[in-house]
């Protein structure tokens, strides 16, 4: 118990001001700088800004989401399965020719189920994709583009 009480002297002592100084010591606090609060006006147009992205960054997300496949069967390749034709019958029954790659299939689709109902010959290839068509760079397409101009 001696030692607490000469240890809370001491620290008494060591923070005690300087007698010779000339600055008096004082127990008050320094004032703190104020700062000059934002106005409504401004305050309310950054909470709408910041909702306006968060709800843009939401639906570009949703939409991103949706149209995942149709961006990456874009990027490249063309898909082998297609619908080539449809024809409605009625209500809720159609007529759909599916092509995969040289295939033709003429499907009927009903309430009951789906059907095959004929296999069609073979599509013929047309002359454009035979060949495809070269790619050219922009300088040589503007360098044929001027030329053509009389």
């Amino acid at each position: 118990m001696l030692c607490a009480l000469l240890f809370a002297v001491s620290i008494n002592f060591a923070f005690a001001t300087n007698l010779t100084s000339l600055v008096v010591s004082t127990n008050v606090l320094p004032a703190l700088p104020t700062v000059a609060m934002p106005s409504a006006a401004s305050s309310l147009f950054r909470v709408l800004g910041a909702l306006a992205l968060v709800i843009a960054v939401f639906f570009g997300g949703v939409w991103l989401f949706r149209n995942w496949q149709r961006m990456t069967l874009s990027k490249g390749h063309t898909p082998k399965l297609n619908i080539l034709e449809t024809r409605s019958l009625g209500q809720r029954h159609a007529i759909y020719v599916i092509g995969y790659e040289q295939q033709r299939l003429l499907i009927a689709a009903s309430p009951s189920g789906v059907t095959m109902l004929a296999t069609l010959p073979a599509a013929a290839v047309s002359a454009t994709e035979e060949a495809p068509a070269a790619k050219t760079n922009f300088t040589d397409a503007l360098r044929e583009a001027l030329q053509r101009k009389p």
